[in-house]
């Protein structure tokens, strides 16, 4: 990107506050106590955690652990996902208690000790371990150790359903009590709890809860990671006894992704080596597999180049050139492009420019970054920095003209878009970004390709820029009411979010972030719902997989 570009660019991010506010991540944080002191010398503690944040200069709780009966070295099963801001310091508070098996109140319960740190230490440490502090400050023998992972990339969940059949009875008097673990085996070899079920009291068959985990948790993106499962039989003195283990990955998990049931072996190595007949401890069972959508967004954008904007080289034009001072159309283009880009696949953005005359020699100029419709070069823009650049060096060299015609642009995004819809696979859905001053010369033709875009993977985002009359804009948008063709066809979904820029120039980016995408997950899932498309295995798509523009 040349250096004018890039400040403009800055200019423009710096003038909506984009580098100015907080980066934001989600991190997982696990808590692990050791050594915790029996104040009861006849029992173990049965100890809880809380997570406590500071808000105002007051303790908050966020969360807490499970309690997990006799234990004074307890691993907790409970995950806790925090939003992580770079830029501001998160004061973060454990508790330790001590909850009486008759309840599970923390009023009653014994306090056995606090920590008290910032996210920040957590995230940069990765690892916190810090002694448990008791009332007036006293440092007890008692540590807590908090790890934190980021959820980068592979944040979406897998719901996970299990059941067992036939498992070892390991008590005298009644049928084992069998609770499974499922831990991540780390590249350094260690393991990492991922989840603990409840507890099933006095079943040789026991059906667990279905619980919900993030893939990252599970399996960091590597579908062939070995998972450890291990089957206890609980006991209420702590000393769990063995039942048996088995190995599995994400990729035989995935199995029962239709409905069907994927099934191993618990095997007990001891009972192995010793009995000579001896088969398996029982059969561990996963009854259901399920997957977020895992839907692609591919976005476009389109930039109005209408003699309505005003010439550039005006400064009351909407599109006026200055050498640092970011125009209308930039200003809009990086606030709402800086949000759709994080959610785009490739961060190539295809862009059209309608309106203009195009000169004769123009495609020397345009730098195989720039679409067009009449005529059009295909050729895509690295992120909405490229766009920029593209948009700084086709302006100079247009005249901007007419007329405002919409519709064939929709008519482009819709025709890749009904090419993927006839692959019957949840791959890939379109997002149209169309930056305009509100003038449509072709209201019914762009009506009609809306409805028709409605039947396919697609949604549309209107930026009004200036403040021009935006009403044909709000009967597109369709909130309030169903959006019809010039024959009564009406749309299938409602796939139009119009969004004036002018009541969020000054506001705050998040506020911009909520209103541009508000529409949009729920018109993503409706669509394949409404097809019946069921989603396609994150490790079935090829990254490297093109579409025609």
């Amino acid at each position: 990107m040349s250096d004018d570009s890039l400040n403009i660019y800055e200019s423009a991010a710096n003038t909506l506050g984009l580098f100015n506010s907080p980066c934001l991540a989600k991190v997982e944080l696990r808590v692990t106590c050791k050594g915790i002191s029996d104040r009861d010398a006849l029992s173990k503690p049965d100890p809880c955690v809380l997570i406590k944040m500071k808000s105002h200069g007051q303790w908050l709780e966020v969360d807490r652990t499970e309690v997990i009966r006799s234990s004074i070295s307890p691993t907790f099963s409970k995950v806790f996902t925090v939003d992580f801001y770079f830029e501001e310091v998160q004061r973060l508070r454990y508790e330790l208690y001590d909850i009486s098996s008759n309840h599970n109140g923390i009023k009653e319960a014994d306090f056995l000790g606090a920590m008290e740190c910032t996210l920040g230490q957590i995230v940069s440490q990765r690892k916190l371990t810090k002694p448990l502090l008791k009332q007036g400050s006293t440092v007890s023998k008692s540590f807590i150790m908090v790890t934190a992972e980021e959820l980068t990339g592979n944040d979406d969940y897998v719901e996970l359903s299990f059941s067992a059949r036939k498992l070892d009875d390991k008590d005298f008097f009644s049928k084992s009590d069998p609770f499974l673990e499922i831990f991540r085996m780390n590249d350094d070899d260690t393991l990492q709890l991922v989840h603990r079920t409840e507890t099933v009291m006095n079943n040789l068959n026991p059906v667990w809860k279905t619980f919900k985990t993030s893939l990252n948790s599970l399996c960091s993106g590597d579908h062939d990671r070995p998972l450890k499962c291990t089957v206890w039989d609980w006991d209420s003195n702590g000393k769990h006894d063995y039942i048996g283990e088995y190995q599995a990955t994400f990729k035989e998990m995935r199995g029962a992704m239709d409905g069907r049931q994927v099934q191993w072996e618990c095997i007990n190595p001891k009972y192995q080596i010793k009995k000579k007949n001896y088969k398996n401890s029982g059969i561990v069972i996963l009854n259901q597999f399920k997957l977020p959508f895992d839907c692609h967004l591919s976005s476009q954008v389109a930039i109005d180049f209408t003699a309505s904007n005003g010439d550039p080289h005006n400064s009351c034009s909407l599109h006026y050139i200055h050498p640092y001072q970011p125009n209308e159309y930039l200003k809009a283009l990086v606030a709402v492009g800086e949000i759709c880009q994080d959610y785009d696949s490739d961060k190539m953005f295809p862009a059209f420019g309608f309106g203009a005359q195009i000169p004769p020699d123009f495609k020397c100029y345009c730098v195989c970054v720039l679409f067009w419709v009449f005529p059009t070069y295909v050729y895509g823009c690295a992120g909405i920095q490229g766009v920029v650049e593209a948009y700084q060096t086709c302006l100079p060299k247009l005249q901007l003209y007419g007329p405002t015609n919409i519709a064939p642009i929709i008519q482009k995004v819709a025709s890749s878009a009904s090419q993927e819809m006839h692959t019957k696979e949840a791959m890939q859905y379109f997002i149209l970004l169309i930056l305009t001053d509100g003038v449509i010369t072709d209201m019914a033709d762009t009506r009609e390709a809306i409805v028709q875009a409605s039947h396919l993977p697609m949604s549309i985002i209107i930026v009004g820029v200036g403040s021009a009359d935006f009403s044909d804009m709000q009967m597109l948008d369709g909130d309030d009411g169903i959006l019809r063709s010039p024959k009564g066809e009406p749309c299938l979904r409602d796939i139009v979010q119009f969004v004036p820029f002018r009541n969020f120039k000054h506001g705050s980016p998040a506020e911009l972030a909520k209103t541009v995408l508000a529409e949009v997950p729920n018109q993503v899932v409706d669509y394949y719902n409404n097809k019946g498309i069921k989603p396609k295995v994150p490790s079935e798509f090829e990254s490297s997989r093109t579409f025609a523009p």
